[in-house]
C-alpha cells in the first residue's frame, strides 16, 4: 500500500496531478486541499490511498490525514466507489462532513454532484456509528440548532432545492445567525 508521497507536482490535468517522487511520476486524483498544497510549489507530502482493481491501480491524494480517513470510511459504504468518495471528501471539510453525518444531514450529501438521495441516506446510516462518536468528542457543542442546517432548511422551505440552498449559503458569512444567513442568501438571488 502506498500511503504517503513526498515530492513536487510537475503537471496538472483537471483534478489530477502528476507528482514527481525521486524521478518517478505518480498520477494522482486529488482533493482541492491536496491540489492547493501541490501547486504551492516546492516539495510537499501528500497522504495517499491506492485503490486496486483487477484492471487498474489508481492513486488518490489528500492534503490532510482526516480526508484520507474519511475517504476510507466512505469506501466501506455499499454503493460508494472511489470516485464518489473523492467527490464527497472534496465537497466539504472533513469536520463539516462528520457534523453532517452526526446530525443525519442527508441534504448536505445530496448537494454534491453525483450523489442521490439513496446514496446520501446510506452514507449517513452506515457511517453514523463510526463517525458520530468521534464527532461528539471533537465538538460537543453541536446540536439541533446548528445554524447552517437551520438556514439551509429555511431556504428549502422557501422552494430552493437542497443543492441550490447549499450553493447560496456557500457565499454567505457562516458566522451570521441563521435568519441573517437566509436574508443574505435571498438578497444574492
Amino acid at each position: 500500500m502506498i500511503s504517503r508521497l513526498r515530492g513536487t507536482a510537475v503537471a496538472r490535468n483537471g483534478e489530477r496531478i502528476v507528482f514527481d517522487v525521486g524521478g518517478v511520476g505518480y498520477a494522482l486524483a486529488v482533493t482541492p486541499t491536496a491540489l492547493r498544497l501541490a501547486e504551492s510549489g516546492g516539495e510537499v507530502s501528500l497522504d495517499t490511498y491506492l485503490h486496486v482493481r483487477e484492471d487498474t491501480l489508481q492513486l488518490y491524494g489528500f492534503g490532510e490525514p482526516a480526508e484520507r480517513e474519511l475517504f476510507e470510511h466512505l469506501l466501506a459504504v455499499s454503493g460508494v466507489g472511489p470516485k464518489v468518495a473523492l467527490a464527497i471528501v472534496s465537497g466539504s471539510s472533513p469536520a463539516d462532513l462528520r457534523r453532517a453525518i452526526a446530525l443525519d444531514d442527508t441534504a448536505r450529501f445530496e448537494a454534491i454532484p453525483g450523489i442521490g438521495k439513496k446514496t446520501a441516506q446510506r452514507v449517513v446510516l452506515e457511517l453514523k456509528e463510526k463517525i458520530a462518536p468521534l464527532t461528539a468528542v471533537e465538538a460537543p457543542h453541536l446540536g439541533a440548532g446548528d445554524g447552517h442546517i437551520v438556514a439551509r432548511d429555511a431556504l428549502v422551505e422557501l422552494g430552493y432545492s437542497p443543492a441550490e440552498a447549499e450553493q447560496r449559503l456557500a457565499a454567505v458569512d457562516p458566522d451570521l445567525p441563521p435568519a441573517e444567513r437566509v436574508r443574505e442568501a435571498l438578497r444574492a438571488a
